[in-house]
């Protein structure tokens, strides 16, 4: 199920965007397309959002489809809920991961189970946006990776773009589905890609490969991983920022990695994730949420069932700690070159 390439129109014109400008385009695109499609949630109208991922739709579609909300997560996914099984397909945005808890109940009892506890005679088709993840400062309440959370709620699916191309693609497969879909966006490189090293300067999209976005219509399937680098020493799966981080501790160390970038969490590409440990017999898994429970415990289980006896050497894991997100020491939490390096260190050794 892997996709060696990105998904696009081979004969499309391109611009090299940002993945704000590519969330951005992506919902232009389906609100144009589709009528039924509804942007909702604090700021996102006439300011644009906090990152101005909905800067100028309120203008070009109107009020009565791209409008604000109370701050009241539980309201917004709430009316999201009901506006889905009415026939529309609402995109809420949620300002920040770490205030989507008030709405957990109503993703967890009401839009997820919708369909199963009506026989499928209703449906919740709706995309929640959210910006996640540490890497900015923001302390411990705008810093939080909450997504291994809805991993676990049967019915929702949970999608983490890595790259603007990506990010384009999946968010309109996202807003297509019929099933309601966390779309968490790694706040980090909205504008650029990072390395881990805080004390560098930032380098733009614009000279990243991933930037040059397919202009018009185009989707990348849910649940089809994406191989960022071919390699034979040992496996790397990771998403989000820390798709970047590791493929740039890769490089720097001269290691052969196979790099999985896993592009949604569920549905999983297990087949993938699979083949790959099965070819290098060894397996680095990096996420920034906390370690205890963290989606790399699911993806270490899963590795140990179905290719134990292709291991040579222990899983490994690169995590944020079991504490909150410090701000004075983010950079001690974050699972940046360090951390990863010793990894890799084990593991070649082994």
């Amino acid at each position: 199920m892997l996709e060696e390439a990105p998904v696009s129109l081979s004969d499309a014109p391109t611009r090299n965007l940002n993945m704000i400008e590519a969330i951005n385009d992506a919902l232009d695109i389906m609100m144009e397309r589709d009528p039924n499609v509804v942007v909702m949630g604090e700021d996102v109208g006439y300011f644009g959002g906090v990152f101005r991922a909905t800067a100028g739709l309120q203008k070009k579609y109107g009020k009565t489809r791209v409008f604000d909300t109370p701050i009241s997560e539980c309201g917004i996914i709430g009316v999201a809920v009901g506006m889905g099984a009415y026939g529309l397909r609402p995109v809420p945005e949620i300002q920040f991961a770490d205030y989507i808890y008030p709405g957990l109940d109503q993703l967890v009892s009401e839009a997820a189970r919708l369909r199963y506890r009506s026989a499928g005679e209703f449906i919740a088709p709706m995309t929640v946006r959210s910006p996640f993840g540490g890497g900015i400062f923001g302390g411990q309440t705008h810093s939080q990776s909450p997504e291994a959370l809805f991993t676990h709620v049967a019915g929702l699916k949970t999608v983490v773009p890595s790259t603007p191309h990506d990010a384009k693609g999946l968010l309109i497969a996202a807003i297509e589905d019929n099933d309601p879909v966390i779309f968490f966006e790694p706040k980090r490189i909205y504008n650029g890609p990072f390395d881990g090293y805080y004390d560098r300067p930032v380098q733009p999209w614009a000279k990243h490969a991933d930037s040059a976005v397919p202009e018009g219509y185009y989707s990348i399937p849910l649940g089809k991983a994406r191989r960022v680098r071919k390699g034979n020493d040992f496996t790397v799966l990771a998403y989000g920022t820390m798709v970047h981080v590791a493929s740039a501790v890769c490089a720097e160390k001269g290691v052969d990695a196979d790099i999985i970038d896993l592009r949604t969490l569920v549905p999983l590409d297990i087949e993938t994730i699979d083949a790959s440990v099965r070819k290098t017999g060894k397996c680095l898994i990096v996420h920034e949420a906390t370690r205890t429970g963290g989606f790399g415990a699911e993806l270490s289980a899963l590795v140990q069932e179905r290719c134990f006896y292709a291991l040579e050497a222990p899983i490994e894991r690169v995590t944020g700690f079991d504490t909150p997100y410090p701000h004075s020491l983010e950079w001690a939490y974050f699972p940046g070159p360090v951390r990863i390096g010793e990894a890799i260190d084990r593991l070649m050794k082994a």
